[in-house]
C-alpha cells in the first residue's frame, strides 16, 4: 500500500480544487494513486452535482472577456445559490474561464464544448466547481460580438449583475485607443441607463408619441402655458 503524504494531498488539491480532506480520502481509497484519485473525485463530484441540480439559483454574476486586439468580446451569465459564492474568488475565476471559452468558441452548445484550455468539457468544469463550492450552478446565457474593422468595448458593473458589450465599426482612419475608450464609455453608460435604440431611425413612432404625451402632461401639471408645451 502506497503512503499518502501531505505533498500528494496538496498536489491533488491544486489539480482538482476539492477540499483537502476529500483529497486525502480519495488518495487513501486509491492507495495513493494520483490519477485514480482524480477520477474518483470526478465521479463523486458528478454525484454531488446531480444531488444539487434541483436547488434553486437566485444569485450569480456575469463574466467578460475581450480579445487582445479588441475585435471580439464575450459575456457569460452564470447562476448560483448565494451571493457569498458569487463573490468567491474561485467562482470569479470560473466566470473568467467561461467568458474566454465563449470568446474562443462562441456560446452555442456551451456546456458540451471541449475546453479551449485544459481537459474535458465545460460541463465537466462546472461539475467540479459545484462539488468544490457546494452549490448548484446553471449557465443562463452567453454571447459573443466581433468586428472586422473597429473595436469591441465591454463593461461589467461592480455588482456583477449587469454586463454590456458594445461594437463600434468604422472604415475611417483613426487611432484604436480613442475608439476603445469610447466603446467602454458607451458600455458603462448603457449599464447605468439601459437604452431601447441607438439610432434615431430605430425609434418606434408609437413609443415616441406616447413619450411626447407624457412630457406634455407633466408640463401642464407644472402650470406651463400651452404655447410653450407645443
Amino acid at each position: 500500500m502506497q503512503t499518502v503524504t501531505a505533498v500528494s494531498v496538496k498536489e491533488l488539491r491544486e489539480i482538482t480544487g476539492v477540499a483537502m480532506m476529500d483529497c486525502k480520502k480519495a488518495l487513501v481509497e486509491c492507495n495513493g494513486d494520483l490519477e485514480e484519485a482524480k477520477e474518483l473525485l470526478r465521479k463523486k463530484g458528478q454525484a454531488k452535482a446531480l444531488k444539487k441540480s434541483s436547488r434553486e439559483t437566485f444569485e450569480g454574476a456575469i463574466g467578460l472577456a475581450l480579445s487582445e486586439d479588441k475585435k471580439k468580446g464575450a459575456l457569460v451569465k452564470l447562476a448560483c445559490e448565494t451571493d457569498f459564492v458569487a463573490l468567491n474568488e474561485s467562482f470569479q475565476d470560473l466566470l473568467g474561464t467561461l467568458a474566454r471559452q465563449v470568446l474562443a468558441q462562441g456560446g452555442e452548445g456551451l456546456a458540451e464544448q471541449s475546453l479551449a484550455k485544459g481537459e474535458g468539457t465545460v460541463k465537466d468544469l462546472l461539475t467540479g466547481k459545484i462539488s468544490e463550492l457546494g452549490e448548484n450552478m446553471q449557465l443562463l446565457d452567453s454571447g459573443r460580438l466581433q468586428v472586422s474593422e473597429g473595436v469591441i468595448g465591454g463593461y461589467v458593473h461592480m455588482t456583477g449583475k449587469i454586463g454590456v458589450l458594445v461594437a463600434l465599426e468604422t472604415d475611417a482612419a483613426c487611432g484604436a485607443e480613442p475608439l476603445i475608450r469610447l466603446a467602454k464609455d458607451l458600455a458603462m453608460h448603457i449599464a447605468a441607463s439601459p437604452v431601447e435604440v441607438i439610432r434615431a431611425d430605430q425609434v418606434d413612432q408609437n413609443m415616441l408619441e406616447k413619450e411626447r404625451e407624457i412630457i406634455a402632461s407633466q408640463a401642464r401639471e407644472s402650470g406651463k402655458p400651452e404655447e410653450i408645451i407645443e
